[in-house]
């Protein structure tokens, strides 16, 4: 009878326990994104030696995690905004020109990952900042308002919340000679550590002091919203993440796939109630590679939501994530284009302690003419001082033309300046990353080897499924780009076939590549000189004019201005004056004479060109 009693209470436990269980797994932890913009992790003292103090992130990691190699997928705002929310890889959707001249449609089938969270019970929150280039359906966010506010869910429900600190935006290095000449910083200039592409002067000094000051205030900020949850009971049962939304905004950090625009910080604290969700020790740190593809992925698995087919990210937090796993990733992938009316197209990989990047328009050099990145007084000084002649080989290179690729050892080299691709030592490792970052490419496929014009028009209804049909196409187009890294003698056949192909595209980047090659692919002067003036294609006469005003052949400002003159498209438009801009600025300085009644009123209406017109004096 005592057995029986005792079986029959153990029994009763067993069963309550069950209970008990499944009621936690099937509770929803809370979870909360601060999101600081534009710091990348080397200037907190947490993650780098010559960071300041933040001590309200750092209370963060008492209780959670420390991310060591955390990184935006893409340098910009809205291209790393669009990354986070969407799951998908930027250019396999077209989401990642900065600013955005139109929105895509998310892919077929897939949501904004937070529309999950809603439909699970969610309160879905973001004060307030979204920027995305993606369309967003109402299905999203209960709140996206400065209004918005974990306080506003119903009784009970539990939430997910975004809080956006805008403190560290690139705007406030917008400070004017007068603030630099009278105001103190609380961060002495003179102990400021100066990044060695950087010329160390006065003004570089006072700027990296301004901005450290900046991302004081925004820990102290952090501490405020941390206090917040302490009021309200919710720490115990919340997971908080604190990152940077990219890369800091020093000269050549934000918009640039070095590690200043890309590796950002990332502390997410682990409440105790729901320890058991993860396999990570809290108060440790994790030198796993997790990117902004894979956030909202980890979002879902935190809350028991089923992460959805399709996207590209993988969760790196949850019950099912093991900490030897998740250590043992060491691969992001990033991208960088459009940066308002600045063109370029780069991508790159970081495996392990390696870096390679591919610049495919190489002559775009990085410190041609952006109206918003020079209002910053550090940048003008910069470019002054490369007219000057007044900066080393590795502060000028900003200004120069840039290799095709590059390979950077970033734990020894941590702010890429010597690239190592042409280092017998490092060959195998060069050949590996290549191959590997082109067949990235070609898996996803990368839209960007249609012109941005091009796929407004023909591919925006629905980016994913037009690079699906035409992934055969996008592959020749990446093996012809790709001509670029062989030696010219190896590559001219080819190039001669291709500048006589009958497909429009095939032409488009034979001539960028010729490009590339400068003065090496001067014999084809007479074939480049006949698509100047005959070509079909509009932008295929500017990039032959291109060619042979970067080789010094020919002056290009007659051909470029006639295209800007002729193009109806306001986007194929502002195409045609990064390569104005660049043949004015660029090494052979040469001159325009543009008249603004010739060109249509529908180009002029542009606001991206509208910046472009205003730099070249056309329009005050």
């Amino acid at each position: 009878m005592k057995l029986s009693k005792l079986l029959l209470f153990a029994a009763l436990i067993s069963a309550f326990s069950a209970c008990k269980k499944a009621k936690i797994e099937k509770e929803h932890p809370n979870i909360v994104w601060i999101t600081s913009e534009d710091n990348s992790k080397h200037y907190m003292d947490m993650f780098d030696e010559h960071g300041v103090p933040t001590p309200n992130i750092a209370s963060l990691a008492e209780n959670g995690v420390v991310f060591t190699h955390a990184f935006s997928n893409a340098a910009v705002c809205s291209a790393a905004r669009s990354t986070l929310i969407s799951g998908c890889y930027g250019p396999r959707m077209a989401s990642h020109y900065h600013r955005k001249l139109e929105k895509v449609p998310m892919p077929q089938g897939i949501e904004m990952y937070p529309a999950y969270l809603k439909a699970a019970g969610y309160y879905t929150g973001n004060n307030n900042k979204e920027d995305y280039n993606i369309i967003k359906s109402d299905s999203v966010w209960d709140e996206s308002s400065k209004k918005a506010h974990w306080r506003n869910r119903k009784p009970g429900q539990p939430f997910f919340y975004v809080q956006n600190i805008g403190t560290t935006h690139e705007g406030c290095l917008h400070f004017s000679k007068e603030d630099f000449e009278t105001k103190k910083t609380e961060t002495d200039p003179d102990k400021c550590f100066v990044q060695p592409n950087h010329p160390n002067t006065k003004l570089m000094k006072y700027t990296n002091a301004w901005y450290r000051d900046k991302i004081m205030e925004m820990d102290r900020q952090v501490g405020d919203i941390l206090a917040e949850l302490k009021k309200d009971s919710l720490l115990e049962n919340t997971f908080v993440f604190y990152y940077g939304d990219h890369g800091g905004v020093l000269p050549g950090s934000k918009g640039y796939l070095f590690e200043t625009g890309l590796h950002v910080p990332l502390v997410v604290h682990i409440p105790k109630k729901y320890e058991h969700l993860v396999n990570i020790k809290p108060g440790t740190k994790n030198d796993g590679f997790v990117s902004f593809v894979d956030f909202g992925a980890t979002i879902l698995n935190l809350a028991g939501v089923e992460i959805p087919k399709g996207i590209d990210g993988k969760p790196f937090l949850g019950k099912n994530i093991s900490e030897e796993e998740l250590n043992n990733r060491d691969e992001t992938f990033s991208y960088a284009d459009r940066f308002d009316e600045k063109y370029d197209m780069v991508r790159a990989i970081r495996k392990g302690k390696y870096k390679y990047i591919r610049h495919f328009e190489p002559f775009n050099y990085d410190g041609l003419m952006n109206n918003y990145r020079y209002k910053q007084l550090a940048y003008q000084q910069w470019a002054q001082m490369h007219e000057d002649k007044k900066l080393n080989e590795i502060q000028d290179q900003f200004f120069h033309t840039k290799p095709a690729e590059a390979l950077y050892d970033v734990e020894a080299d941590p702010f890429e300046t010597v690239n190592l691709i042409n280092n017998e030592n490092y060959k195998t490792t060069l050949l590996e990353m290549r191959e590997r970052l082109t067949n990235k490419l070609k898996s996803m496929p990368d839209l960007s080897f249609y012109p941005e014009y091009y796929l407004i028009k023909n591919a925006f209804d629905n980016p994913v499924a037009f690079g699906q049909k035409n992934k055969a196409q996008i592959n020749k187009y990446i093996d012809i780009a790709n001509l670029e890294l062989l030696p010219f003698n190896e590559a001219k056949s080819q190039l001669s076939d291709l500048l006589k192909s009958d497909d429009w595209l095939s032409r488009y980047w034979a001539l960028i590549v010729c490009t590339k090659f400068e003065n090496e692919a001067k014999e084809f002067a007479a074939l480049i000189k006949n698509i100047a003036q005959e070509d079909k294609e509009l932008m295929n006469r500017v990039r032959a004019a291109e060619f042979l005003g970067m080789t010094g052949i020919e002056n290009p400002s007659k051909v470029m201005t006639h295209a800007l003159y002729t193009s109806k498209d306001s986007n194929e438009a502002l195409l045609i004056l990064n390569s104005i801009v660049l043949m004015k600025d660029g090494s052979h300085k040469y001159k325009f004479d543009i008249q603004l009644d010739q060109i249509p009123t529908t180009t002029q209406e542009n606001k991206m060109v509208q910046q472009r017109l205003k730099y070249l004096n056309i329009i005050s």
